[in-house]
């Protein structure tokens, strides 16, 4: 493992970069950006079909200045500040989450669990994040299903690049012990159990399961289903929808075998985790059940697009 890419270079290559660069942080930006660029696309694209509404920019005039006036363009503009704001809120949220699953580790240790560079719930991210991407959203007058929508795909992709960052500075993030009499021969074994030998909070005692890789396999499969369903006809949302589904589904399987905190919910046992990702799962269907009812007014009829409906079309007059 490599918690540090800069070491990657000095293994592979020979020299030593002048300054460190930390496998997580690099993969959180790169998330962040793949997130970024692939909601602006969408937004672009459904502004020009008429899905979001446009906001108002300064025109410069010749000699560079702002006379007051503006003009409308697409709302991929407001992208580089979303992205700003998914990083703060997914941090904090993230951070507050982690510490609300480990009080006892709080306790101990307040000022180190809140400053340390671990210790990052991605459910609480995703929640914070989401309703303050939303928030702004509101206040610029946008439909916020519409923008929901354009970032379904990147925040699962995103998803999963950021569990590639977990698991090159193996950060804890990973399964249970490994059964390695188990192992399929076909199958190699960095994909069925790995030590991780330099992981940030110290090594497995035994060889685990490498949820992470599982993670990111997953969230690019599911990123292919989304992206192949983003010009649904249905109402604003239902793709959101439908991501909230696979994500609590993926969340709730990979819970199954990776290391967590059980906690007491009323009569029951589980973790953070898997009843955030039932309660994502119901969403998801409640959402998917309200969008489903009806097409949205700018998506084409089947009876428009249908093969036998084109001769007619182009006969008329």
């Amino acid at each position: 493992m490599y918690p540090r890419i800069s070491d990657l270079f000095k293994d592979y290559l020979g020299f030593e970069l002048p300054f460190p660069i930390y496998s997580f942080g690099l993969m959180l930006a790169l998330a962040i950006l793949t997130a970024a660029w692939l909601m602006g696309r969408e937004l672009d694209r459904m502004y020009r079909q008429g899905r979001v509404g446009g906001v108002r920019v300064p025109v410069d005039d010749e000699k560079g200045r702002k006379r007051g006036r503006t003009r409308e363009a697409s709302p991929s503009v407001l992208v580089g500040t979303l992205a700003i704001i998914a990083a703060v809120g997914g941090i904090v949220g993230s951070k507050v989450f982690h510490i609300l699953e480990n009080l006892d580790q709080f306790a101990l240790d307040p000022m180190g669990m809140i400053f340390s560079s671990g210790g990052l719930t991605f459910y609480g991210g995703l929640i914070v994040a989401g309703v303050s991407i939303a928030w702004y959203i509101r206040k610029k007058g946008l439909a916020v299903g519409a923008f929901a929508d354009a970032v379904a795909p990147g925040l699962m992709i995103g998803y999963g690049i950021g569990r590639i960052g977990c698991h090159l500075a193996g950060d804890g993030d990973w399964g249970i012990a490994a059964d390695i009499a188990a192992k399929p021969d076909w199958l190699p074994m960095w994909l069925w159990a790995e030590s991780y030998p330099n992981a940030i909070i110290g090594a497995p005692p035994q060889p685990v399961y490498p949820t992470s890789i599982y993670e990111f396999l997953m969230a690019a499969a599911i990123f292919g289903i989304l992206w192949a369903a983003r010009k649904h006809p249905f109402l604003n949302g239902w793709l959101f929808s439908l991501y909230l589904v696979f994500n609590g589904v993926e969340r709730y399987l990979i819970e199954q075998i990776r290391v967590n905190n059980m906690l007491d919910f009323f009569l029951f046992r589980a973790t953070q985790a898997e009843v955030i990702a039932v309660l994502t799962v119901l969403a998801g269907i409640a959402g998917l059940v309200y969008t489903s009812r009806q097409r949205r007014e700018d998506a084409p009829s089947p009876a428009d697009t249908s093969p036998e409906a084109e001769p007619a079309a182009a006969g008329s007059s």
